[in-house]
């Protein structure tokens, strides 16, 4: 990943743009970054992914009783040959 100080990509945004389609580059100011520059499908990315982890339950903040119909619950017949599988890894 490229670094480049906020002056400099100021000066060459025309550059960093076209250098960002490849990788993010690194904005730093005194000596510290302080945000990236990204493609727009790179952004696009990382909006998919939050809205991902939105949806991601945590099973410690899940409630006693959607936790044990979690646990209790069965694939169709069709699968049983997995449930079995599931069933010996419970022992």
């Amino acid at each position: 990943m490229s670094a480049v100080t906020a002056t400099e990509f100021a000066k060459a945004f025309g550059r960093y743009k076209e250098e960002a389609q490849r990788e993010p580059i690194a904005i730093t100011s005194y000596g510290r970054v302080s945000g990236y520059f990204v493609s727009a499908r790179e952004y696009e990315e990382l909006q998919r992914l939050r809205a991902f982890e939105r949806r991601v339950h945590r099973i410690k903040d899940l409630p006693a009783e959607v936790a044990e119909a979690i646990q209790g619950s069965k694939m169709s017949p069709a699968h049983d040959h997995l449930n079995s599988l599931l069933d010996e890894s419970q022992k």
